[in-house]
């Protein structure tokens, strides 16, 4: 078992890498790599995109990646198991408005948006820990429960056209998407490598997916 941590260049992946490799050994759930090779990406079991940063910067620099076309290969041909985490959740979705209107992946059904609490006391970046509200049900939250803890750093989030692929979400001055999912693949917003617990959990469980 492989599983491939994309790098192209959309920030520090040391801490993930870290916790990936961590529940990789507990679990016996084989390697764990960071890579910007392509045949690394088309021949891995999991993937895993990372991305921290703005949307139109991390798709075009995901696009001009030689791993883009063997991952979108092994993912939507192959149906390899995908996680996206933070940016590389809002990649999943239609388009995102950051800035400018960009393509997206088009595996998830929503858009991705300003973040605007109905309270103004709150602030944008939403940033720090939120209790998680489970919506509907995935084998990636065996074990999670509402209530659990995750760690944001954001300033858009995925506007969801379906209800159904929204898996959980978070209260920040009104609802706030938290996890999506929809057949091999499945998004947090939020970084399962800073969330304690709860995130190794759902890291492992990840790992263990074979739908």
């Amino acid at each position: 078992m492989l599983t491939a941590i994309i790098d192209y260049d959309s920030g520090n992946l040391h801490s993930a890498e870290k916790a990936f490799q961590k529940m990789a050994e507990e679990t016996g759930a084989g390697s764990v790599v960071v890579t910007s090779d392509p045949e690394t990406v088309a021949v891995a079991d999991h993937i895993v995109l990372p991305g921290d940063g703005a949307f139109p910067a991390c798709a075009a620099a995901l696009r001009a990646s030689g791993c883009f076309e063997a991952m979108v290969e092994a993912v939507e041909t192959r149906g390899r198991p995908f996680l996206g985490i933070c940016v590389g959740m809002q990649l999943m979705a239609r388009e995102g408005h950051e800035y400018e209107t960009v393509p997206g992946l088009n595996w998830i059904d929503g858009a991705v948006q300003a973040i605007t609490p109905n309270d103004p006391a709150l602030k944008v970046p939403h940033m720090g820990w939120n209790d998680l509200v489970l919506d509907n049900p995935h084998p990636l939250l065996e074990g999670i429960e509402t209530g659990e803890h995750a760690y944001f750093v954001h300033s858009y989030q995925m506007q969801m056209d379906d209800p159904s692929q929204r898996i959980a979400h978070v209260d920040y001055g009104g609802d706030v998407t938290a996890i999506v999912a929809r057949d091999t693949r499945i998004g947090l917003q939020f970084h399962p490598e800073k969330s304690a617990d709860a995130g190794l959990r759902m890291i492992a469980n990840f790992l263990a997916w074979r739908p």
